[in-house]
């Protein structure tokens, strides 16, 4: 008897098992946004630019720290580090060149193919920001992704610079939800998945918050979004939980009369069901265990 329940048991839960895929693949459906949908936005009307003629940076104070690169020693600027996906020193080197006379800049160079950059970690309120730098690149290779500013995730990216590329301005626009955002600012050459080699340099980095969106601006992102969509929704609607549980139900309750009717045919006619154990017994038992 013992080893019918225990096998009654087991199929009740191979039963819920095989139909809580079922339900999450209904949940999933229900509640998962169309590809393409969320997080970059793209103005109409608007061609992200890059090169001598693009616009410069929105007026307002600059919320990175040493955003000039004008402060720190040897060839650690201030309040910047260094990542990559291969931190090995023979695959990227990365330098501060701070000449007097001359304007800061940072240099990621990518000896072979790598996804490599400069990071400097920021706390974001709500609202809209601009994210920038001036890029200039040496012999970047034209088939993978090139110099270009960033977030560190989520392809949050502004246009990107390949060849020998003079100095432009390279830029993106953000926009941060109701509870703020610590984000990764990243001047980056190479992307995931798309590892190049040469070399980049940056100066003049600026983050700035904006009182609005400006016309024409591009690229645009919705963190929020973007952060939703790299997240697989848990749940759907509420009508899909129901039917959910409900399928479930229905599994149990045929698991268990398909197996206690197994049980009864099983049984001699007749049987009674086993006798319980008197109190005195299961209170000196129940005593036993405790001791």
């Amino acid at each position: 008897m013992r080893l019918k329940v225990a096998l009654r048991i087991l199929a009740w839960i191979a039963i819920a098992t095989a139909a809580a895929p079922l339900a999450a693949t209904w949940s999933g459906a229900a509640a998962s946004p169309p590809v393409g949908t969320a997080g970059a936005t793209s103005v109409a009307g608007a061609s992200p630019t890059a090169g001598p003629g693009a616009p410069g940076a929105p007026a307002g104070r600059n919320l990175l720290s040493n955003g000039d690169f004008a402060h720190g020693s040897g060839k650690s600027p201030d309040d910047w580090r260094t990542g990559g996906w291969n931190e090995s020193p023979s695959v990227t080197s990365y330098d501060w060149l701070h000449s007097a006379g001359s304007e800061p800049e940072l240099i990621v160079n990518n000896l072979q193919p790598n996804d490599a950059r400069w990071l400097q970690t920021l706390t974001l309120g709500p609202g809209w920001y601009y994210i920038g730098a001036e890029v200039r690149t040496e012999d970047v290779a034209p088939n993978a992704a090139g110099a270009y500013v960033s977030l560190d995730e989520g392809d949050i990216n502004s246009p990107d610079l390949h060849g020998a590329a003079g100095w432009g301005r390279l830029g993106l626009y953000l926009k941060v939800g109701t509870h703020g955002a610590d984000v990764d600012v990243a001047l980056r050459l190479g992307g995931f998945g798309s590892l190049n080699t040469g070399r980049a340099f940056f100066r003049s980095a600026r983050v700035v918050k904006l009182d609005a969106l400006p016309a024409n601006a591009a690229p645009v992102f919705d963190l929020s979004a973007v952060r939703r969509s790299l997240v697989a929704p848990p749940v759907g609607r509420p009508w899909t939980l129901v039917a959910a549980f409900v399928l479930l139900a229905v599994m149990a309750v045929v698991g268990w009369r398909v197996y206690g009717a197994d049980d009864l045919a099983s049984a001699p006619a007749g049987t009674p069901p086993p006798p319980s154990l008197p109190r005195s017994e299961r209170r000196r038992r129940h005593k036993s265990r405790q001791r």
